[in-house]
């Protein structure tokens, strides 16, 4: 019974237009359970031959029949599942996978089949005790001896169960004892009912057989019957052919990253390191942006903005009136601010030249009467200055009793501050408390002391507070609006504002910190183009090899990839570790010295350099893989 039918097959081979005929009309018939040997000299086309009948080569003429189904009228598709689930190569030069085990090689053409991994693997066990390897089958290639790794390949070909064997001189890399211990083994497969075609130009391996057909330029010469096909009867399938899964490309990718891991880790290390920058940078940028605003939110209250004159002078009863009429604003409060001041204790002066000028430009020597709204939790005892009180900035305590500041609280101190007309007041106080920027008074004293000099102290400024932290720039921009006689009334000044600007800064500067760093990603992209492609180099025969076994294209470009992915997620993993590292070393440096972890790093930020890293692989990979996947798998079998 015929399984498989040659009709007038004519092939050339073409350099330019001029053809090169290597098969002129071959017209043959296979039987089940045949063991068929294609006997002839090299160059007569018996290799072509074999590629034509296992599915791997399509360009011909005449009709390859299969089970009676034309062969040439088949997809691509349709070829892979032809030598997934028909044909099993067996190679002269072994094509064992060699990061894989004995156990592993059997099982990748396994991998294409409905079994289930557990199902496979007995399998391949079984099949391995069948060819006397099962005490290897956890070695790697190398450690075979060239009998071993043939009889690899037979249990390989013989995996998927199909129903056709071809064997392109199997015995050519063979010394006699293991020639004859591999054709007992080609007999067995024959006598389970398989159709084995051999081509060789060894007349032993020929005698071998139960049918030797002759091969000479291209030519059918002669067709000799030895005995009777060994078997004509064979069990069915008890399992299906299918295509790889992706579970098992990974698998086959981790198994090939882990053998070249030396390379991989050199990789994995460079593309860590600027991945690790773009996170550390991004990481910095949101620490400071985090300390600003905990800088402003400790020395000023978002909700509360200051309100001045434009030259400076004092408000009116009706500019504090408007001002608090204006949408938004909750509250108003009368202060008073005065770069000109002195503090003393025990007649030790802090400002022994003050100069009476006003100044909207408050620092740590100016002097604010306190209210509420304006400062939050910058005062070290959270203390605010009532009546004949006053809070000291911290440069003013410590120079009036040194580095230990904080022994000032509770201290009377006489608060000198010239006012208009050259007139001075004076005021002993009780220092409350300490602050980080500022000096403050309560601005009933200042004025009760004016009062005293017949002085009508007004306030140079207001504080203004609105009802949402959301609605501040409204209320400052509705403050702005008000006019007179044409002019703007009011100016706005808030300590918010200038630092805003400068976490503006400090974020932006991280950012273009941590553009530059990913400058060292485009580094990583020509590292791993660079590594995939020698990788598609060194495993041409490879592919070849699973293209023979039924591997489609995508297969092969999705083994590459994931290859790829596996260096990107390698170096995410690598660079999370160690930006995680340097935040913890970095803050615990610096956190004496501001009290702040200036390093944090968000999920966000993690997030998004894990998908740079991700996507840097997967680019890295696409040119390369898809090189691989449009192999000519003849091409890549006769690979060095």
């Amino acid at each position: 019974m015929s399984i498989l039918e040659l009709q007038n097959i004519h092939k050339s081979y073409y350099l330019g237009k001029e053809a090169f005929p290597v098969l002129k009309g071959i017209d043959l018939s296979f039987d089940q359970g045949d063991f068929v040997s294609i006997l002839g000299e090299s160059g007569g086309g018996k290799s072509t031959l074999m590629n034509i009948i296992g599915g791997l080569d399509r360009s011909y003429d005449g009709d390859v029949m299969v089970n009676g189904q034309r062969q040439k009228d088949k997809k691509e598709k349709s070829m892979d599942n032809y030598r997934r689930d028909t044909i099993g190569f067996i190679f002269q030069s072994f094509n064992l996978v060699n990061y894989l085990t004995v156990l592993g090689n059997v099982m990748t053409s396994l991998q294409m089949t409905q079994l289930s991994h557990k199902e496979q693997v007995k399998r391949a066990e079984k099949l391995l005790k069948q060819v006397g390897l099962y005490e290897h089958r956890k070695k790697k290639p190398a450690q075979l001896s060239g009998g071993q790794k043939q009889r690899v390949a037979i249990a390989r070909a013989l995996a998927s169960d199909p129903d056709i064997i071809i064997a392109d001189e199997p015995t050519g890399a063979l010394d006699s004892q293991n020639t004859k211990e591999v054709l007992n083994l080609l007999q067995g497969i024959a006598k389970s009912g398989k159709t084995v075609i051999v081509v060789t130009h060894s007349q032993e391996v020929a005698d071998a057989g139960s049918r030797i057909v002759r091969l000479a330029d291209g030519r059918v010469t002669g067709d000799e019957r030895l005995r009777q096909p060994f078997s004509q009867s064979v069990s069915p399938k008890a399992f299906q052919a299918r295509p790889l899964k992706s579970r098992d490309i990974w698998k086959m990718a981790f198994a090939h990253f882990r053998n070249a891991w030396k390379q991989n880790l050199m990789i994995t290390a460079g593309t860590a390191i600027g991945l690790f920058a773009v996170m550390f940078f991004l990481g910095l940028g949101n620490g400071a942006t985090n300390y600003m605003n905990h800088f402003i939110d400790g020395i000023a209250n978002p909700k509360a903005f200051q309100v001045f004159k434009p030259d400076q002078t004092s408000m009116s009863e009706q500019d504090i009136s408007d001002v608090a009429k204006t949408k938004h604003i909750t509250k108003v409060e009368k202060g008073y601010m005065s770069p000109a001041f002195q503090v003393t204790l025990k007649g030790q002066k802090t400002n022994p030249k003050p100069q009476p000028s006003q100044t909207d430009q408050d620092g740590p020597n100016n002097l604010i009467t306190k209210n509420a709204t304006l400062l939050a939790d910058s005062i070290s005892n959270k203390k605010y200055p009532k009546t004949d009180q006053i809070v000291l900035s911290e440069t003013q305590a410590k120079a009036l009793v040194g580095k230990t500041f904080e022994k000032i609280v509770g201290k009377t101190v006489t608060l000198t501050l010239p006012l208009v007309q050259e007139k001075v007041i004076t005021k002993d106080l009780i220092v409350s408390g300490t602050s980080t920027s500022y000096n403050m008074v309560n601005f009933k004293d200042i004025q009760d002391a004016a009062a005293k000099e017949n002085i009508d102290l007004k306030p140079n400024f207001i504080t203004a507070s609105v009802d949402d932290l959301n609605n501040t720039k409204a209320a400052q921009k509705a403050v702005r609006q008000l006019q007179s006689n044409g002019q703007r009334r009011f100016r706005v000044a808030s300590i918010g504002d200038i630092l805003d600007s400068i976490v503006q800064v400090t974020y932006i500067v991280s950012v273009v910190l941590a553009l530059i760093a990913g400058i060292s990603l485009l580094v990583s992209i020509l590292m791993i183009v660079a590594t995939t492609y020698m990788s598609v180099s060194e495993r041409t025969k490879e592919i070849g090899v699973l293209r023979a076994m039924g591997a489609r294209r995508k297969d092969i470009r999705r083994l590459f990839v994931n290859e790829s992915l596996l260096l990107g997620i390698s170096a995410n993993i690598l660079a999370i570790i160690t930006a995680f590292l340097a935040q913890f070393t970095v803050n615990q440096l610096v956190y004496n010295t501001i009290e702040f972890d200036i390093i944090q790093m968000s999920l966000m930020s993690i997030i998004i350099t894990v998908i740079i890293g991700i996507l840097i692989a997967l680019l890295a990979s696409i040119a390369p893989a898809s090189k691989a996947a449009r192999l000519n798998p003849i091409e890549a079998l006769a690979a060095e």
